[in-house]
C-alpha cells in the first residue's frame, strides 16, 4: 500500500507493536460499498498495521465510488476490484488474507458473513473478520449491531459505544469479547492553534453538509440561506460549504437536494467570501477556525483537533437528524448565535467518553488480533440464520445474490472464476484510479484551496 505523495494521504499514527512478527506484510482485504466506508476501512488498515498489504474490493451498487471519490481518500491499495457479494466471497485471494474488513451497510455485512461462512466451512484456515461503524451511531443501533454479530471483531469507536454494544449483545448470548474499542481512523494528530494568525486567509467558518441530514428541500434550503447570510453579515470571514459529492455522484446516503444545485436555483449573486469546496475533510479543516454542522462525523474530527465546533439546533434537536448525540458536548447552538460570534468548544469529559482523544486507539485491537491469529478460529456464525429468521435472512441474502445457506444464488459467478467480467472490472478500475490520482486529485486540491 502506497500513500500518494502529491496529496495529503489519509493516515493514522502507528502505535505499539506490529500485529505480526513475520517478515511478510499483513494481508488485509477491505470490502467497501462507498467512498466513506473505503476511507474508514483503509484508514484502519494504515493505523493498525503500517506497511500492510491492503486490497480494495468495491461492492457493486448505486454508491460504488467514482475515480474522483477514490482519489480524494488518499490511500492507494495494492489492488482494486469491483464485484458483487458472491464474487467477493468466492475470490481466491481471500485464501491468503490475514484480515477481512467489512465496510458495508448492516444488511450487506450480514450477507457477507453468511457468504464467507459458506466459503470457509470446513477450511483449516480462514482470515479474521472485522466490522464496525464509520461514524456516530445514533439510530437503529440494535438492528445494525445484530446484523454485524458473527464477525470475530465488532469495533466500538468509544467507551460510550462499547457500553451500549455490550448492553445489546450480552443479554442475547453474544459474547461481549467480540467488541473491541478503537477510534475512528481519520482523527488525525494536527491540533488547532487557538492563537494562530490569519495572514494566509481570513477567519474561516466551514459548514460541513450531509447528504441526507436534513433530507427535505426546505430544511436544506434554510441551512444554505443561513450560511449565505452569515457570509454577508461577516464579510471579513471566509465561509466554506464543504460538499461530500458532486451533483449526480452517489455516496453512502442519497442526496436528493444538492446544496450547489440549490444555490444555482436561488438566482441571486452569492457573496464573494462564500465558497463551495470539495476534497479531503482533513485538508479543509487545516484552514478552518469554526466547524458548523448538523451532525456530521466531521464534528468529531474538529473536536479531536480542539477546534471550535457548532452543532446546529435550528431544525430541532432530533433523533432523525442525529444532533441529539451531541447534547452533552456543550456545542449545540444555532446560526443566530454563530452570527453573533459563538464558537463553542467541546467539554473534555464528553470527548473522552466518545473516544475522540484516545492516546492509543489501536492498542487493544492489535492485541485482540494477535490473540485470534494465534489459534484456530471457530466457524463463522451470524446471529440470524435460515432457521431462526428464515424470511428475514432469505430476503436479505436473496437481494444480494445469495441462497439462504450463503452459497451463490442462481445466475451468479461461481468460485471466484476470474472470468471476463472480473478481469474487466479490475482493469477498468485501475485505469479509473490512475486517472483520479493523476488528473482529478490535483483539481480537488485547487478547489479546496480557495
Amino acid at each position: 500500500m502506497r500513500p500518494r505523495t502529491h496529496s495529503a494521504a489519509l493516515t493514522a499514527a502507528p502505535v505499539g507493536p506490529h500485529p505480526s512478527t513475520r517478515e511478510s506484510p499483513v494481508r488485509i482485504h477491505v470490502l467497501a460499498d462507498s467512498d466513506t466506508r473505503w476511507k474508514w476501512g483503509a484508514g484502519l488498515a494504515v493505523g493498525l498495521a503500517p506497511g500492510s498489504e491492503v486490497h480494495a474490493h468495491m461492492l457493486r451498487g448505486r454508491s460504488t465510488p467514482t475515480a474522483r471519490q477514490l482519489a480524494e481518500v488518499g490511500i492507494t491499495p495494492a489492488s482494486i476490484t469491483e464485484a458483487t457479494l458472491p464474487e467477493f466471497a468466492a475470490a481466491p485471494e481471500l485464501d491468503g488474507a490475514d484480515l477481512v474488513v467489512l465496510g458495508t451497510v448492516g444488511g450487506s455485512t450480514h450477507a457477507a458473513l453468511h457468504a464467507l461462512a459458506h466459503r470457509f466451512r470446513g477450511a483449516g484456515r480462514r482470515p479474521v473478520l472485522m466490522t464496525g461503524y464509520v461514524g456516530v451511531v445514533y439510530e437503529k443501533m440494535a438492528d445494525g449491531l445484530l446484523l454485524r454479530a458473527g464477525a470475530d471483531i465488532v469495533l466500538a469507536n468509544s467507551p460510550f459505544d462499547r457500553r451500549r454494544f455490550g448492553d445489546v449483545f450480552e443479554p442475547l448470548g453474544i459474547p461481549g469479547s467480540c467488541i473491541v474499542q478503537t477510534a475512528l481512523p481519520f482523527l488525525d494528530q494536527r491540533p488547532y492553534d487557538m492563537n494562530r494568525t490569519h495572514a494566509r486567509h481570513p477567519y474561516t467558518v466551514c459548514f460541513a453538509v450531509q447528504p441526507s441530514v436534513p433530507a427535505d428541500r426546505n430544511g436544506r434550503l434554510y441551512l444554505l440561506r443561513r450560511a449565505i447570510s452569515h457570509a454577508r453579515l461577516r464579510p471579513g470571514r471566509d465561509v466554506l460549504i464543504k460538499l461530500r459529492s458532486r451533483p449526480g455522484e452517489a455516496t453512502t446516503h442519497i442526496e436528493a437536494y444538492h446544496y450547489q444545485v440549490l444555490a444555482e436555483q436561488l438566482e441571486e449573486p452569492l457573496p464573494p467570501n462564500l465558497h463551495f469546496v470539495y476534497g479531503n475533510m482533513s485538508d479543509t479543516l487545516d484552514r478552518t477556525d469554526l466547524l458548523v454542522t448538523v451532525s456530521s462525523t466531521a464534528a468529531l474530527e474538529s473536536m479531536h483537533r480542539g477546534m471550535p465546533t457548532a452543532i446546529l439546533s435550528d431544525l430541532g434537536v432530533r433523533e432523525i437528524h442525529g444532533n441529539h448525540y451531541f447534547v452533552g458536548s456543550g456545542c449545540v447552538t444555532d446560526w443566530s448565535a454563530i452570527d453573533e460570534g459563538a464558537a463553542p468548544l467541546a467539554h473534555e469529559s464528553w470527548t473522552t467518553d466518545q473516544g475522540i482523544r484516545s492516546e492509543d486507539p489501536f492498542g487493544e485491537l492489535r492485541t485482540r488480533i494477535a490473540e485470534l491469529t494465534g489459534r484456530p478460529l471457530p466457524p463463522i456464525s451470524p446471529y440470524y440464520t435460515a432457521g431462526s429468521a428464515p424470511d428475514y435472512v432469505g430476503t436479505l441474502l436473496r437481494r444480494r445474490g445469495l441462497n439462504p445457506d450463503g452459497s451463490p444464488g442462481p445466475g451468479t459467478a461461481r468460485a471466484g472464476s476470474g472470468g471476463p467480467m472480473r478481469r474487466t472490472s479490475r482493469r477498468v478500475l485501475k485505469v479509473a484510479y490512475r486517472f483520479g490520482v493523476q488528473r482529478v486529485a490535483p483539481k480537488i486540491q485547487q478547489w479546496g484551496g480557495v
